[in-house]
């Protein structure tokens, strides 16, 4: 907490009244010692309170005194000796500046709190928002992947584990008029650090001849494991190979992980 923030939280009221903890006392202490802003607050408070306390006190200047001891001598013709006397509006004095010192610090106690809960508060209504917000999203791209999946114009391309991963496997969701496409790659495991999987559209005849049409990246924050990569003008057949990081102009047929035909 910065020093400002001590100053105007009322902690520092606390500290002078003597209602915080030991530990919370120390730390106060050690930032009043090595911020003057926050030391001369607590000056101030402390006079404060003397003010305010000496203002139910009853008060006689010298000058009076010596007027009331002039009189007493004239009267009597000797210094006559005063008993203390009981004055119940002095007590009373007192009793009242305690009991409103006692009830400034309860007050600014409960401010404290007050404060504290409004920003509890505040905290879980920031985090309930992005909670929300979050999920609303997610579930936004679930209602589009479904729409994907159940779109009966897209034709669906099974592409079944190859040598280097035998039980790897995807989905292609092509659709042929449009020529959109959407990659399934949900069977696939978490590329190494540096490498990235690369989606091809394939001619089978009369050479194979291989077309990159995506990327598929930040693969681990990828939930749901669907991508849309470029979109396919023709192709006999899909495949996905492990490349390095930005991709390959042709693909590595060594690190061919999944293989399917139209």
């Amino acid at each position: 907490m910065e020093a400002q923030e001590y100053i105007e939280s009322g902690i520092l009221e606390l500290y002078v009244y003597g209602l915080l903890t030991e530990k919370e006392n120390l730390e106060i202490a050690e930032l009043a010692k090595n911020n003057k802003d926050v030391d001369q607050e607590i000056i101030a408070i402390e006079k404060a309170i003397v003010a305010l306390s000496s203002s139910f006190a009853p008060f006689h200047s010298v000058e009076n005194f010596e007027k009331i001891k002039a009189r007493l001598e004239l009267k009597h013709g000797k210094v006559v000796e005063l008993k203390p006397t009981s004055n119940w509006t002095q007590y009373v004095g007192w009793a009242a500046a305690v009991l409103l010192l006692l009830g400034f610090g309860y007050q600014t106690l409960e401010l404290t709190k007050s404060k504290q809960a409004i920003s509890t508060v505040g905290s879980e209504k920031n985090k309930i928002q992005r909670e929300y917000a979050f999920l609303d999203q997610q579930n936004k791209q679930t209602e589009k992947n479904l729409s994907i999946v159940r779109d009966i114009k897209n034709t669906g391309v099974t592409l079944g584990g190859q040598a280097v991963s035998p039980t790897s496997f995807a989905k292609v969701y092509w659709n042929k008029q449009t020529k959109t496409t959407y990659i399934d790659a949900a069977g696939l495991p978490t590329p190494p650090k540096g490498m990235v999987y690369q989606v091809w559209s394939l001619k089978l005849s009369p050479v194979l001849t291989p077309t990159s049409i995506g990327l598929l990246d930040n693969f681990e924050g990828n939930s749901q494991k669907i991508f849309a990569v470029s979109q396919t003008d023709s192709a006999e057949a899909f495949g996905i190979t492990l490349e390095p990081a930005g991709g390959s102009p042709t693909p590595t047929m060594e690190q061919l992980y999944t293989l399917g035909k139209v």
